[in-house]
């Protein structure tokens, strides 16, 4: 006879975790005692559920694998639910546990008592709350398998604490065996009828549950058929920007080139992608329901397909088993010259003016090009200063991109240090601005306590830089509730162990860059910028204008 806590620790275990991250709490103490016969698992304390939920969901964004949250009750859930959300967003695996009331008490409003199915039923693919420990076996293995089937997301479990505590004579399940969906033969037909029709085709990938054979198969197809492909929003790391078929990022702020390309092109494919607002510019760049030209839709989940728009060939497959087959079709039509040209105006998209100003964050970027290895991962929340590295910074086969789908502010940190965790000798740069950095700067902890310190570049110009720059596009000359006013960065993490240095002059960048990356203990670099230069191509004056 184990307790629940016990059961469930041993389940964990069987399912290959490795990482959990967390804030302990009273409601789950049986988890946490029996975590202690798994030394096998490390435990990573965080300073908030925010951003313990933050990790967990760029741990699954990483790895394709179940991030792995625990918090306590009431308000450890409620903070914790900004990392389901952007789990949910960004089609990431994630399984967060909920320590809950004792089942004695349920329905009488106890002591941090949530309706958790009610709560995270909107954004969560499953919710669900054991009320018997013989069944712990059954619904871990079955959160598992539903965090990472079809289209991949949250999954949330409330624990009741006397549950937790009970006997059982339950045994671990085996780890779950996963079944991608595989591309019909007929589908591939008509994909390959729509090609021979097409003059014009472009690809839009997206999406995640790619593996790294995928990617590969991927990117043999795109290039042995001259294909052009956009990336949808900040899914550009899947294919190799130095390729020759890759056009840009189809998210905000398209280049004038990429809006002129999905509007030409005759053939979409849009493969393994969503079909969200920031890719669709509001679903108006793609009439709804019906695009106006040929349209091929595959993605991991049949839900997925027909849920905005009608395709013409919708195929219910996975990317990795379809790119596989498509890796060895031979499609080339008359588009070379089409895709040429693609590939020429991105380029040309990448030229930055040079800046009349101390800090010009071209010249950053230009420089982390230049200097970053091949393998590096880079990370970020959300504001205008995560436009420069990902607009402008071509990602190699083996980079990757940490952002969130959900546009949240206070991601890109905990998002560094869980990428440290996993992967300790890589170089893992966040990249945040000063609004965006203070959601969470204090995870500073954490990674100084769990020896995951990457570099944080805090872009600080003292305003919320998007929200100002809306404001003055459609209320010029009445800025409100927008301006910042900073603590000393480089004193924090200083606090926390961190290396840090203030860079003022864009001359001084790359021997501060030099001195983070030499540091045993992280490092932070903070680059004051005139907020005036808003985005890389138009100043808040020319936007007030």
């Amino acid at each position: 006879m184990q307790s629940g806590g016990q059961i469930l620790a041993s389940c964990l275990a069987k399912q290959g975790v490795k990482t959990i991250f967390g804030v302990p709490g009273e409601s789950y103490l049986a988890v946490l005692d029996a975590l202690v016969d798994h030394p096998e698992i490390r435990l990573i304390g965080n300073r908030n559920e925010g951003g313990a939920a933050f990790m967990a969901c760029a741990h699954g964004q990483l790895t394709g694998q179940p991030g792995i949250c625990m918090v306590t009750r009431g308000p450890g859930a409620t903070n914790a639910s900004i990392g389901v959300h952007s789990a949910m967003q960004g089609s990431t695996p994630m399984i967060l546990f909920i320590g809950q009331v004792g089942r004695d008490m349920r329905g009488r409003e106890a002591f941090q008592e949530v309706d958790y199915r009610a709560f995270f039923g909107p954004i969560a693919k499953w919710v669900t709350e054991i009320d018997d420990a013989d069944r712990i076996p059954e619904i871990i293995a079955r959160a598992f398998t539903v965090a990472q089937s079809g289209r991949p997301g949250p999954v949330v479990i409330a624990l009741p604490e006397d549950m937790l505590r009970s006997l059982t004579e339950a045994q671990p399940s085996p780890k779950v065996k996963l079944a991608e969906a595989a591309p019909t033969p007929e589908s591939i037909y008509d994909l390959k009828k729509a090609f021979a029709r097409a003059e014009k085709p472009l690809l839009l990938i997206g999406g995640c549950g790619w593996t790294t054979e995928g990617r590969a198969d991927l990117q043999a197809f795109v290039e042995q058929n001259n294909l052009p492909v956009a990336s949808a929003f900040r899914f550009q790391d899947l294919l190799n920007n130095h390729s020759p078929s890759y056009i840009g990022d189809a998210g905000l702020g398209k280049t004038p080139a990429l809006q002129a390309a999905l509007k030409e092109a005759d053939l979409i494919f849009a493969l393994n992608i969503r079909f969200g607002e920031n890719t669709t510019d509001g679903y108006t760049t793609l009439t709804v329901p019906h695009i106006g030209k040929g349209l091929i839709h595959s993605h991991a989940s049949d839900l997925e397909l027909g849920k905005i728009y009608q395709a013409d060939l919708p195929i219910h497959a996975g990317p990795n088993a379809l790119c596989k087959v498509l890796a060895q079709l031979d499609l080339r039509g008359s588009w070379q010259g089409w895709a040429a040209d693609q590939r020429t105006a991105y380029e040309e998209s990448m030229a930055l003016p040079v800046r009349e100003t101390a800090v010009d964050m071209g010249a950053i970027v230009s420089h982390l090009q230049s200097t970053l290895p091949e393998n590096a991962i880079l990370t970020n929340g959300a504001g205008n200063f995560a436009i420069w590295h990902n607009k402008f910074f071509k990602y190699g086969s083996e980079a990757r991109l940490l952002a969130p789908q959900s546009g949240a502010m206070g991601y890109g940190l905990p998002a560094a240090i869980a990428a440290k965790v996993k992967h300790p000798d890589r170089m893992v740069v966040c990249v945040a601005g000063d609004g965006d950095f203070q959601m969470n700067m204090q995870e500073l902890g954490t990674a100084m306590q769990a020896g995951a310190q990457p570099i944080v570049i805090v872009v600080n110009n003292g305003v919320y830089g998007t929200i100002w720059m809306h404001q003055e596009r459609d209320y010029p000359n009445r800025q409100s509730f927008t301006k910042i006013e900073n603590p000393d960065f480089c004193a924090i993490a200083k606090a926390y162990g961190f290396h840090a240095e203030t860079v003022t002059q864009t001359a001084d960048f790359p021997a501060a860059f030099a001195r983070a990356a030499a540091s045993t203990t992280g490092a932070l670099i903070e680059l004051v910028v005139d907020p005036e230069f808003i985005t890389p191509k138009a100043t808040i004056s020319q936007i007030r204008g």
